[in-house]
């Protein structure tokens, strides 16, 4: 089979590899969609902690069950599924108390172990879910939309309190679309116009500002009744953002910080007292966060694949990467393909 390695950074390079087997309680998935995350840019880039080179990246999933291994039901031969990348323990302190996302020996397909950048692989039954209904784009876009879902759900959002998310990125655009679901208004921060507006046109933000034109602090005051936001979502990655979204929290809030960069942040210990703010940080996501997600999906409430701009085969990564990792391409969530149900190497705006 073919599989795309990141030798170092900054190059990948198609390979031949052997098609895996399945071990036992494992199935071999035929992948039919792979979604390019943060994660995978900022590993394409040097900048991803936690990860060793070479690497087969790729951890937004969908696939075609076409074998299963001893101890796996034969049922799920031929169906569509997503994979849940996260690969934890089990017998840790977090997993013992439901908090599986931060395990303490936690292996990320795509991350830790190579992943679904191949024509197949080999994943645990228990971390391959099944849908009758979603298509692939849907289904390869659930662990990124699980990620915003996390957050949410960290933050203990609730009806008509201000959410406000910074970074309209994909990750942004999860978080956000979750935050409505839940009834909150949402107010999205960037410094991105053509994304602002995507975010306000097609996703439903019910305001968007820029972090640098937009006075933010006093819109957001306008906005709540003299108060700042109820809570506050980082989805940026940047450290100057990070530590500026503490300013955007009103008293008795909540900041959720989603970004993961290697760098230090640092905040105002007397304002973050006065206000006493609830700090939290979200990594990751549960079955929980991903059925949720694709029950949202069923039902409407989230647009998964609307937020898919460009397209590509296998073949044309070692050229799409770079282009893909551009911000000024207008990227907002790039997809490979490995059927023909889309041409190879096609982009579309949103």
């Amino acid at each position: 089979m073919q599989v795309l390695v990141c030798t170092q950074p900054g190059h990948m390079m198609l390979q031949e590899a052997p098609t895996p087997t399945c071990g036992p309680g494992e199935v071999l998935v035929k992948i039919r969609r792979v979604g390019i995350c943060g994660t995978d840019i900022h590993a394409y880039g040097g900048n991803q902690p936690y990860f060793e080179y070479p690497r087969v990246l790729g951890h937004e999933l969908a696939g075609e069950v076409v074998a299963v291994g001893d101890g796996a039901d034969v049922a799920l031969v031929g169906q569509n599924a997503y994979v849940i990348p996260y690969l934890h323990c089990g017998e840790c302190r977090a997993c013992q108390s439901g908090k599986t996302n931060c395990c303490q020996r936690m292996q990320v397909i795509g991350v830790h172990r190579d992943g679904g950048m191949a024509e197949y692989l080999a994943v645990p039954a228990e971390h391959l879910v099944v849908s009758q209904t979603l298509a692939p784009d849907q289904l390869a876009l659930i662990e990124c939309l699980a990620i915003g879902a996390h957050a949410v759900r960290r933050g203990a959002v609730s009806e008509n309190e201000l959410a406000v998310i910074v970074g309209a990125g994909p990750i942004g655009m999860g978080a956000l679309q979750i935050a409505k679901s839940r009834g909150a208004r949402t107010v999205v921060v960037d410094t991105n116009p053509q994304r602002l507006a995507f975010c306000r046109d097609t996703l439903g933000a019910d305001a968007t500002l820029h972090a640098i034109e937009d006075d933010v602090v006093a819109a957001l005051l306008a906005m709540n009744d003299g108060a700042l936001a109820d809570v506050v979502f980082d989805a940026t990655g940047n450290p100057k953002a990070m530590q500026r979204g503490f300013d955007f929290a009103g008293h008795g809030g909540r900041y959720v910080l989603v970004s993961v960069v290697k760098a230090d942040i640092a905040f105002h210990d007397p304002d973050f007292h006065k206000k006493e703010l609830s700090l939290l940080g979200s990594r990751n996501a549960t079955r929980e966060d991903f059925e949720a997600v694709a029950r949202l999906i069923d039902e409407g409430h989230v647009q998964a694949d609307a937020m898919i701009t460009h397209r590509g085969s296998l073949a044309d990564m070692p050229t799409l990467m770079p282009q893909w990792c551009d911000s000024s391409n207008g990227v907002i969530k790039a997809m490979i393909t490995f059927d023909d149900s889309t041409d190879t190497a096609q982009e579309r705006l949103a």
